[in-house]
């Protein structure tokens, strides 16, 4: 091993107190004065002047780092008051309704489907008629929240909204389908979030470029817009049931600006979650961990290794958690479970991703878990 004298680096002698910097001195600019007029009294005065610039060029950099650290969620930013959802399944609804409960935003829930809307609202009203019943919310409390949730057809409703949460099926094309309208849809400062569990945000962000409209607009300002809109767009995983899970994940986009993931972490803050960050990987945290779990056990009961209850109480049991992988399976969506696993074994080539046959052949006979009666196990309302 190649060694090195101790005299190649000699650091400067400070001398003590040397780090107390006046307490009115702004490190977020520069420092003012010229070195060499600095107090002749001792060498104090300019290895202060160096210590301010050393800091202030410090400062500069870790700001304008892609790996620096996100800010604490106090840091004041815009407010969001108004929030619109797309798509009014399990996921859209519970996020409407901790939006509209606990961070207290107006919400707009939209589905093409006016059914599916209905189903939502009644679903919503359902459960703050239980939080009322068990003394968690008055009465008047669910009827304001009910006010505060309210169901459109069209994207076009999302003009004015601060913040907008994509809930639809896990498809990159219907994705980017949607983001490539919000971008042009909704206001400049509009967050444009996405709930995928797997999809690359990268991928979503990228097609979220505004279009030009039939008015006449600068080649500047088409610039900014292209620039702007994929700076806006990040990952919000919201855990399913969402008003009961308190985790969402935080994922940055390469194109997401540092005060979208500002104003995105408070929101979930405010929406009673705890925040975790990921990068922008297959599978994020969550999903990256899980899936194989819940592929391998469904692979045991294809095998014969052991009979679904067997598999679920020995995880359950064995691990100290709340529930077994087959039926967190039928709680998460059979569907989704095989979304999820498909995007990470295209995205991985890893073959601990590859679905299994007994999970297509379930989602093919449309037994797709809770939401529909029926999965590795039958459930009754």
């Amino acid at each position: 091993m190649m060694k090195f004298p101790r005299e190649t680096v000699k650091l400067p002698s400070l001398p003590q107190g040397m780090l107390i910097l006046p307490l009115n001195h702004n490190l977020h600019s520069p420092p003012q004065g010229n070195p060499t007029k600095v107090s002749s009294e001792s060498e104090s005065g300019l290895q202060r002047f160096r210590m301010i610039n050393l800091i202030w060029k410090l400062t500069k950099w870790s700001k304008s780092s892609t790996f620096a650290a996100l800010p604490p969620i106090h840091t004041q930013t815009r407010n969001i008051n108004t929030l619109g959802v797309i798509g009014s399944g399990q996921m859209g609804t519970g996020i409407a309704l901790v939006a509209a409960k606990n961070a207290r935003v107006q919400v707009l829930l939209q589905d093409q489907s006016s059914a599916a809307q209905q189903n939502s609202l009644s679903f919503i009203e359902k459960l703050l008629a239980k939080d009322v019943s068990k003394d968690r919310i008055t009465e008047s409390d669910a009827q304001e929240i009910k006010a505060m949730i309210r169901p459109v057809s069209d994207l076009s409703d999302f003009k004015k909204v601060d913040l907008v949460i994509e809930a639809v099926a896990e498809n990159l094309s219907l994705k980017q389908s949607i983001f490539s309208q919000l971008a042009t849809i909704c206001k400049p400062d509009a967050i444009l979030a996405s709930n995928t569990s797997s999809i690359s945000l990268t991928k979503i962000a990228a097609s979220a470029i505004a279009q030009p409209t039939k008015t006449t607009i600068s080649s500047q300002q088409k610039s900014s817009s292209t620039s702007l809109s994929p700076s806006r767009v990040v990952g919000l995983h919201f855990f399913n049931p969402v008003p009961v899970m308190n985790l969402v994940e935080l994922i940055a986009a390469l194109q997401t600006s540092q005060e979208t993931l500002k104003r995105a972490r408070d929101f979930a803050s405010r929406c009673g979650k705890i925040v975790t960050v990921s990068k922008d990987t297959p599978g994020f945290i969550s999903n990256r961990v899980l899936m194989p779990m819940i592929n391998e056990a469904i692979i045991c009961l294809e095998e014969g290794v052991a009979t679904r209850e067997d598999i679920d109480q020995t995880m359950k049991r064995g691990t100290n958690v709340p529930m077994g992988p087959l039926t967190l399976a039928d709680f998460i969506g059979l569907d989704t479970c095989l979304s999820i696993m498909q995007v990470l074994y295209s995205q991985t080539s890893d073959s601990k991703y590859r679905p299994s046959v007994l999970l297509n052949r379930m989602v093919d006979a449309g037994w797709l878990g809770k939401k529909v009666g029926r999965g590795f196990y039958e459930y009754s309302e």
